[in-house]
């Protein structure tokens, strides 16, 4: 299977690679003319030759259209901050998942440290996100959008469906809200270690969301952000 990369745009049956994914292309794997890829700006992916490998960028030639195989639903995950190795983890998953918006929250219950943190990481949660993309062919890299409050993030958030996850043993359980047609969009909020506020679960309730279970167990956040993802990106869809 072809080796997929994300440009900024194609121009005239001609692309350019640049950054980080340029110099993997040239110095790791080799590239030379001649050598296919798939390249996709966002919204087309087209099989591409190298015509020539530079310094600063590898140069392509478009030779055809190929058909692109993300997912039909748009997913949004609010994702409370929480320690920053397993937080990577749950981007870099989430976005293999099928995950089209990041949305880190600066919970109630964060860590004040991380919370204030999280901004100058940012970068860093784009360039997992970017590669991960990569790695799972798809058309574009999810957006990581900068951190916000939790109630800020619930009344921003317009999605078709609209779950927060609860630890409370008697919130229905996640599948009980799988929609009788195909969704167009969901959004899926996970709390932090020490979980939701009662603030927190109301503002989330005022803005359209239901509570929903991921089951009798206890999970990690980003152990729910997985499990919740792959209901509704793969069973969903």
């Amino acid at each position: 299977m072809r080796r997929r990369f994300l440009v900024e745009r194609f121009e005239d049956g001609t692309a350019v690679l640049r950054g980080q994914d340029a110099r993997h292309l040239s110095r790791v794997l080799r590239a030379s003319p001649g050598d296919r890829f798939e390249l996709s700006d966002g919204s087309a992916v087209w099989l591409a030759a190298v015509s020539r490998v530079e310094p600063d960028g590898v140069e392509f030639r478009l030779l055809e259209r190929v058909a692109a195989a993300d997912l039909p639903i748009e997913a949004t995950a609010l994702i409370s901050i929480f320690r920053f190795v397993r937080l990577e983890w749950a981007v870099e998953k989430a976005t293999e998942l099928g995950v089209s918006v990041v949305r880190p929250l600066a919970a109630a219950r964060s860590e004040a440290g991380l919370v204030a943190a999280a901004p100058k990481r940012l970068a860093r949660w784009e360039k997992i996100a970017h590669e991960a993309a990569n790695q799972s062919r798809r058309t574009a890299a999810p957006q990581v959008l900068d951190p916000i409050r939790p109630g800020e993030a619930f009344r921003e958030t317009n999605a078709e469906i609209r779950l927060i996850l609860s630890e409370r043993r008697d919130a229905p359980k996640m599948e009980s809200f799988r929609p009788a047609r195909a969704a167009k969009s969901i959004a899926l909020a996970f709390g932090p270690e020490g979980g939701w506020t009662d603030e927190e679960l109301s503002a989330a309730r005022t803005a359209g969301f239901q509570e929903a279970s991921l089951g009798p167990l206890i999970l990690r956040t980003e152990t729910a952000v997985v499990a919740a993802l792959a209901i509704a990106c793969c069973g969903w869809a």
